[in-house]
């Protein structure tokens, strides 16, 4: 199973936000909308093999939607259909515990320390993308059996704190190169990466 935790800083909580209007009126949730078609979309369906998680950190209580590949329904490439699942999501009465809104989308309260938590009891293999880590394709050094989770921040990159709970964690700084990408361009290069295999053999 393949991770993604796309961290928004600015992202709403509720779901009053306008389908018409999504970067003006969701705190760029756009950026998680095409995070979530670059971790799912392929041409003709979707990867079974991906789990996302936004967290959502707009709002007076923070909400983390889950996204998970293999029951996902509904989910066209287009953004406007993405932030329309989101929102039925938001709609959700949220609490602790996760909440069905549609099929393979789960809501509830909770911001990235949570997340982190889960994801420890779950034994993953947590990688930080940023730009100045070590090269992605020199992980092939290490077992790649494990599932792997990949945490990416929004336009607004991580703060202090969130980079502090993440290397409590244990999470390695990856680096897919040099120059800062969007969230979701980062996403897909990951897919390329392990779907083709593209690792190195000699890291230095």
């Amino acid at each position: 199973m393949r991770i993604f935790v796309v961290v928004g800083h600015k992202a709403t909580t509720q779901p009053s936000f306008s389908l018409e209007d999504i970067p003006g009126t969701s705190g760029r949730l756009d950026i998680l909308c095409r995070s979530v078609t670059a971790a799912f979309v392929l041409s003709h369906g979707i990867r079974k093999d991906v789990l996302v998680y936004l967290v959502l950190l707009g709002g007076e209580i923070p909400k983390t939607i889950r996204l998970v590949g293999e029951t996902l329904r509904h989910l066209n490439p287009d953004e406007r259909t993405t932030a329309a699942l989101l929102k039925k999501a938001l709609a959700v009465e949220a609490t602790p515990e996760w909440a069905m809104s549609t099929s393979g989308i789960f809501v509830r309260t909770g911001g990235l320390e949570k997340l982190l938590e889960d994801l420890k009891q779950r034994s993953v293999r947590l990688v930080y993308l940023r730009e100045d880590g070590r090269d992605f394709r020199c992980l092939k050094d290490e077992p790649l059996e494990r599932e792997m989770a990949f945490v990416l921040g929004d336009h607004t990159g991580m703060t202090a704190e969130e980079e502090s709970l993440l290397a409590s964690a244990g999470a390695e700084v990856v680096a897919l190169g040099p120059t800062s990408l969007h969230a979701d361009h980062c996403i897909v290069v990951t897919n390329w990466l392990l779907d083709t295999n593209a690792f190195m053999s000699d890291c230095g």
